[in-house]
């Protein structure tokens, strides 16, 4: 996990913001919620957001993308933070820092097969040079680094890598003050994000550790699209136990998508006027209210409690 920032914008908070109080937006989705709270951020005046808060959106590491699992991204969300405390992480933590220190200087850019390619030559590197699994501890970092970077000068066809290897070394993945600054996990709960069997209640386990940690918990049920109907009156017309059933009405769409899709012309989930649905957030809230908003109930009910960080962002 890592801030989503250019390298230019992380070295200017690191050294000016820090009267700033981050809150950290970690999404189950990729793309919906992405281009949710990206309007958000636009609009932050229109709706209110307090100027002592800054939003800073979380997105995957190279070996995370495509998770979905909430309990699967947030131990890895604190594992990361335990890392950047201690200093000491993973061999696949290093190679995810290199990784994503080769998108910010440009040295990858959007070939999937390049980066592929890249990530199983340092697999290579680790694995049979080093005699190193992904899940050791990084025995010597610096050297280790440096190991890497020259196998992938000779394995692999980018021309004459150069790497300030310091960067990656000092380089935090999320720049979280604890205690100031908060964690905010925003999830499904729809029937395939979370394991339910009663020995293993993934939904628990997020609640508790959450709570432990300080992190705020906001869940959508049965999913976020269910959060953009609350934008609209008409929510009210909607069965609630197909909403939360969710079942699929077409071969590609579920019952919240197929109802959003009325309101919401050309809705994509990847692809929608976000910020229309912000100048729509006040009613979205009021929606909110007359279903359930209770962190533990939400486990069941149909609902959302991302209201109440909406209105924790005022102030």
């Amino acid at each position: 996990m890592r801030e989503r920032r250019t390298f230019a914008e992380r070295a200017k908070v690191l050294k000016s913001d820090e009267t700033k109080r981050k809150f950290f937006l970690v999404y189950e989705g990729a793309s919906t919620e992405v281009l949710y709270f990206d309007a958000l951020k636009t609009k932050r005046e229109d709706v209110g957001i307090s100027p002592l808060i800054e939003l800073v959106p979380i997105i995957r590491s190279y070996s995370e993308d495509g998770w979905s699992n909430p309990k699967k991204i947030l131990d890895r969300v604190i594992e990361n933070l335990e890392e950047d405390k201690t200093g000491r992480f993973t061999y696949e933590s290093l190679l995810n820092r290199i990784m994503n220190y080769f998108y910010d200087e440009e040295i990858l850019t959007t070939s999937k097969v390049q980066a592929s390619a890249v990530w199983n030559l340092m697999q290579d590197a680790c694995k049979n040079m080093l005699g190193k699994s992904l899940s050791c501890e990084v025995s010597n970092l610096e050297d280790d680094c440096n190991f890497i970077i020259e196998y992938l000068n000779q394995e692999s066809d980018i021309e004459n890598i150069v790497i300030d290897i310091s960067e990656i070394i000092k380089s935090t993945v999320i720049t979280y003050a604890e205690g100031f600054d908060k964690v905010c996990l925003i999830v499904d709960r729809d029937k395939e994000s979370f394991l339910a069997a009663p020995a293993n209640n993934q939904y628990e386990y997020v609640l508790k550790k959450c709570k432990e940690k300080g992190f705020g918990f906001y869940v959508t049920n049965p999913c976020f699209e269910f959060w953009l109907l609350l934008h609209f009156e008409q929510v009210f017309e909607l069965d609630k136990n197909k909403l939360l059933e969710n079942s699929k009405v077409t071969t590609k769409r579920r019952y919240t998508e197929h109802e959003l899709r009325k309101f919401l012309k050309g809705y994509t989930k990847s692809n929608y006027d976000a910020e229309l649905l912000i100048e729509k957030i006040d009613t979205a809230i009021k929606n909110a209210e007359m279903f359930c908003n209770d962190i533990q109930r939400l486990q069941d009910e149909v609902g959302s409690n991302l209201g109440d960080l909406i209105t924790y962002l005022r102030g």
